[in-house]
């Protein structure tokens, strides 16, 4: 098992900066990628970036390409995601979460992310 705490959400301006955090314990080191998603209301829950164990990283959307950095700690027990100029399209809560034992490569899609955080609110005032 793994469990995965959020942190760092809040209210922010247009324009403005987060760092959000994910503290990882248990198995973690079963898990080869940590990833964070957002679903803002009434959508789907996206990808948002993923990086592994190795410390291969990929930022999903392109726009975010430049304004998203995710980034993690020597230990593997705590992963980032810097995120800078926030516009409002941007609010959502952020999920970080981690894949299971069967996948062992870099991976966009939800259904290989076996373990889930409870989210943290991310707001952007315009």
């Amino acid at each position: 098992q793994v469990q995965l705490v959020e942190s760092g959400g809040g209210l922010v301006q247009t324009g403005g900066s987060l760092k959000l955090s994910c503290a990882a314990s248990g198995s973690i080191f079963d898990s080869y990628v940590l990833g964070w998603f957002r679903q803002a209301p009434g959508k789907e829950r996206e990808f948002v970036a993923a990086i592994s164990r190795g410390g291969t990283a990929m930022i999903g959307e392109e726009n975010n390409k430049g304004r998203y950095f995710i980034s993690k700690d020597a230990a593997w027990g705590t992963v980032y995601l810097e995120m800078n100029n926030l516009n409002p399209e941007d609010t959502a809560v952020y999920y970080c979460a981690a894949t299971g034992t069967g996948t062992m490569g870099m991976t966009a899609t939800l259904r290989h992310y076996k373990y889930w955080g409870q989210g943290t609110q991310v707001t952007v005032s315009s």
